[in-house]
Parts: structure tokens; sequence; C-alpha cells
């Protein structure tokens, strides 16, 4: 009778695994075995090493439960970052302790490392509206402003060269994971040790709920502020709140947007009072109240103010100046220019992007819509693709590639206020033509970091720009003054000195009988600048030799000269649009 012979696997060799050569095993089995191996060389390290076991691990209890608490009681805000702010009993973690000692293992350590991504999240955006606060005088919106950190990046290419601005979006990145797995790490980190202490973190977080209680109906604070706090809480609230208002107002500001009291004028009955006058429209980048009022600015700008007052009264133009409230702080300039133009609030990107994609009528639209006039844009700061140039009503734009510019970049602007105008002047402005003009000029050379800056040269050796290479490398660096205000602010009053100097010795020289010039700023500098209470208020002004063209504006009680008096009119930005084109003679039609 044959022998049943019992099948057996032969041992498993090193080459027989067609997943990883050399491993012992199936893919998941080598997983649990090395996991289990790195557990196992732990303890018999723990063993052989107690007393630094303990320490290790008392170090890292504590450094988690700092994290943890500090990103509950982090402020959103520069302002509020002080010592004080951590001081408090954050109730977010005493509901979070009670809530882990109550589950089992499997769902604690689940919740542990959820809270701790949300935390860890929260403390993202918490850093967001900081930076944006500090940069843009507002919070970061969670569903608008992901495409202005690729516009941070370039700023910061632009200023402070390529490389330094891949590190700093490297950076970013890494510390933005680094933020959400730490936090997670360490929230799992401490609900094991109050499992593993269940009675004594029972009672703990019992007293502390108690004390946290009477701390808040009693209003009791330390260090002047409450000793109870929600804020983290609040912060996911104002949050969500931001970003469900931000959908509601998307839908409400699209039909605002359609009702143009002058959308339906023809275009016989727009701004009939300034037939035959050269318009030129200039934005001055970052050109605010600040630079007019603060005491360590405004010495330098109102000098600068007063004499060219001075010396265009001397060339017969007069001029009549006030104030605007900008719809932006700090940067995204072009919510402040659409604002201005369109008559409309648009103050997030995702009003001017509704507002530029309709048929909108602006101001500089108006007057290529009467057939008198040839309409230009002057934009020295724009380097790519520019579709929002039919919208402005432009007919031809000459962005940073078509002036002929040969001289070096300063910092972000690319090229001196001064050349854009000669460039102007040389393309446009001082050509014969058969109708007026209108231009849109944007003057870059006052963005922030505001170094180097340029100096004013003769007007007849600007040139191709080349004059300006020795100006540029003598001048000051970006990062010697981007952290330090009070260079900052000095440096910022400068470049507001050397762009209206630009732009009125260049209305002096080729500014004709003809020629109405309506500057302003777009928006305040940042708030390291301008500071943490600053308005957002701009100077705006109008200057031309022809009598009638400031008669027009008598009702307005604006200022005499270039240099808007402390109690001069006030409106918001948005208001200017109607308020111009009444003045001069326009007759409203609206469109429905």
């Amino acid at each position: 009778m044959p022998v049943i012979t019992p099948f057996r696997r032969p041992p498993q060799t090193a080459g027989d695994d067609p997943d990883t050569p050399g491993a012992p095993g199936p893919a998941p089995l080598r997983a649990l075995t090395a996991l289990g191996a790195r557990l196992t060389h732990g303890r018999a390290w723990r063993s052989r090493h107690p007393r630094a076991a303990v320490v290790v691990r008392r170090v890292t209890t504590a450094l988690s439960a700092i994290l943890v608490c500090g990103a509950l009681l982090l402020p959103n805000t520069p302002a509020a970052l002080e010592p004080n702010r951590f001081a408090r009993i954050p109730v977010e973690a005493v509901v979070a302790a009670v809530l882990l000692l109550c589950l089992p293992r499997v769902p604690r350590l689940v919740a542990a490392a959820l809270f701790g991504t949300v935390l860890g999240a929260l403390t993202v955006l918490n850093l967001l509206d900081m930076g944006f606060t500090e940069y843009l005088g507002r919070n970061f919106n969670l569903v608008l402003d992901w495409g202005l950190l690729d516009d941070a990046q370039s700023f910061v290419a632009d200023s402070m060269g390529g490389a330094t601005a891949a590190w700093a979006a490297v950076g970013a990145v890494v510390l933005a994971v680094s933020l959400l797995v730490l936090m997670a790490l360490a929230s799992v980190r401490l609900g094991e040790l109050l499992a593993a202490h269940r009675e004594r973190a029972a009672r703990g977080a019992l007293l502390t709920a108690t004390v946290w209680m009477t701390c808040a109906s009693l209003g009791l604070q330390t260090f002047g502020v409450p000793v109870a706090t929600t804020s983290a809480s609040r912060a996911m609230e104002a949050q969500a709140h931001r970003v469900v208002d931000t959908l509601r107002d998307e839908a409400a500001f699209a039909k605002e947007a359609k009702a143009d009291r002058f959308g339906a004028t023809p275009g016989a009955e727009l701004v009939p009072d300034l037939r035959g006058k050269d318009m030129v429209f200039t934005f001055i980048e970052s050109y605010g109240r600040s630079a007019v009022e603060d005491p360590v600015m405004a010495p330098g700008v109102d000098r600068t103010l007063d004499a060219s007052t001075e010396a265009l009264t001397k060339a017969g133009f007069h001029a009549r100046s006030g104030w605007l409230t900008s719809a932006t702080y700090g940067g995204s300039s072009w919510l402040g220019h659409s604002t201005f133009l369109s008559g409309l609030w648009v103050d997030n990107q995702q009003r001017y992007r509704t507002v530029t994609a309709g048929d909108r009528l602006t101001l500089t639209k108006a007057f290529r819509k009467t057939g008198d006039w040839d309409t230009v844009g002057i934009m020295p700061g724009v380097q790519k693709a520019w579709p929002e140039a039919d919208w402005h009503g432009l007919d031809k734009v000459y962005d940073a590639f078509d002036m002929g510019y040969r001289g070096p970049k300063f910092s972000w602007s690319t090229m001196p206020d001064q050349y854009a105008l000669e460039a102007f002047q040389r393309l446009e402005h001082g050509r014969k033509r058969d109708r007026p003009l209108l231009a849109e000029v944007i003057l870059t050379s006052s963005h922030q970091p505001w170094a180097p800056i340029p100096r004013m040269v003769g007007w007849d050796e600007v040139g191709d720009g080349s004059v300006y290479d020795g100006i540029e490398a003598a001048g000051v660096r970006a990062p010697d003054i981007i952290t330090d205000s009070a260079r900052s602010k000095e440096e910022y009053g400068k470049s507001i000195q050397y762009s209206v100097t630009s732009l009125t010795q260049w209305l002096e020289r080729y500014g004709t009988d003809d020629t109405v010039l309506v500057f302003l700023g777009d928006h305040q500098p940042l708030a390291r600048v301008s500071g943490n209470k600053a308005s957002r208020d701009v100077p705006v002004s109008i200057v031309a030799r022809d009598p009638k063209v400031l008669d027009a504006i008598d009702g307005w009680n604006w200022t005499e000269g270039l240099r808007p008096a402390k109690d001069a009119p006030v409106w918001r930005m948005s208001s200017f649009r109607d308020r111009f084109l009444t003045a001069y003679g326009s007759t409203p039609h609206p469109s429905r």
C-alpha cells in the first residue's frame, strides 16, 4: 500500500518574491515584519537606555502639548501676536480631551489625527491671514485668494531674485505640510497619554472645565485678555462665514454690475464738455494718504507737491485735489483701477473677474464710445497677455516690451516712470493726429519694495534707458529694507516724490492748452509703512490749462493745488465715474 506523504512547501528563498527580490514573503508581510523589527528595536533601545527614553518621552509630550495649545491660541493678525495671548485656556482643548477619553483605541486614534489635521489647517489659514493683513489690509479668502499666492511668488522673484522666490515657495509648502503632519502626530501622542492615565486625565479635564466656566462667567482676565477663550472655534466660524458670504456676494454683484446709469447713453451724449481735449488718466502705484500726512514721509512728499503746484502754475496749469477711498489696500492694484473706471466697488478677485467679463461702461471706454478719441494704454507693469484691454476701452496697449526700454529693472518695476512718460510722448502724445487722445497710464516706480529707486535725469538724456544702469547699480537693495519699517517708510516717501515729479515735469514740458491730466493713487502702501490703523484714502487731482475744465467741478469743493487739505471731501472711489461723467455734460441713460 502506497505511503501518502503530506505536502510541504519548500522554504522560500530571497529570490522567490516577484515584488522585491531579496526580501522574504509578499509585500504586506514584509511591511509588517519591518514595522515589528523597528518596534522591537525601539523597545530594546528603551531597555538599554531607560533614563534617556524617559527624557525623550517627556520632551516629546511637552512639545506636543506646546504645539497643540499654541495652535489653539494663535491669533490671525500680527498686531495680536503677543505673549499674553498664550496665557489663556482654550475650550477646544478641554472638549477634545473629554471626547478622546470617551473613545476606544481605534476611534480615538482616528479622532485625534483628524483633530490635529484640522488644527494644522487652521494654523495655516491663520498664518495666511497674518500675511494678507500685513500686506493687503484684509484676511485671506479661502475661495478667492489662492491665485494671489502665484502673484506673490512673482513679486518676490522680481524683487529679490528667482532663487529666493523658489526657496520661499518650497519653504512655504514644506511648512504647510509639516504643520498638518506634526499637528496630527502631536494630537495622537496626547490622546494616547490621556488614555494611559485615564483617571487622572478625567479629573484634570473636569477641573480645567470648571476653571474655564468660572473664568468665562466672571469675565476674569490675565495680562489684559480673558482667561477663558474660544478663539480657535471663532476663527473656524469666521472662515466658514467668509466662504458663505463670498458665494452670496458673487451672485449679488453680478446683478449690480448689469445696472449701469450710463450703460445705454449714446456716444454723442458722453462727455460733450471735453471734446477736443487730450485726456490722460494716470495711476501712481501705492500713492496713499499716508504719503501726504505721515510725519516721516509727508515733509518730503508735501514739499514735492507744493513745488510741483508752483511749477505747473508758472506753466499756465491749475489743479484741484481731493480724496478717494480705495477698494483695496497694500496691493492688488487692479482692484483699485477697475473700481475707479467702472463705478463699481471691486474689492476682491471674483468681483474683478465678473466685472471685466461684462460690458460695463468704463470711464476710458466712454471716450472710445464717442468715436472722437483715440484710446491707448501705457502699461509698463504688464509683462504677459492682458485680455482686459478691451474692457478698459483701449485700442492700443504698450506693455513692458513695447516701449523700447534697454535699461535695468528697478526691482519689481520694469522701467522708471520718467522713461515710461517719455516713451508715451514719443509713441503717442507727441504725434500729429486727426483727433484727440485718451490715455490710461500706470506708473510703477513707487511699487514696493521701493529699492532701488530711480532718480530724475535730463529729459533729453533718457534715450533708450541705458542711462539708468549706474543709477540702479548704486541704489539700495531690496533685502536691505524689506524688513525694516523705518527705512521702508523713507524709501517709499522718496519713490512717491520721484513719481509725482516725473508726471508733473512731463506735463510742464509737453502739456498743451488741450491737455487734461487726472491722476490718483490706486491704494495705500502696506501696513508696515502706512500703519495698522491707516485709512484707505488716496489723493486724486485734476490738472488743466483751460479754466472751464476746473470750473465744471467747482461744486466738488476740492482743494486748489496738488495737495488735498485734510478736510477735503472724501468719496468712495466707485463714485468717481458717475460724478465725472455728470460734471462734463454726460446724459444718463440706464441700462437694464
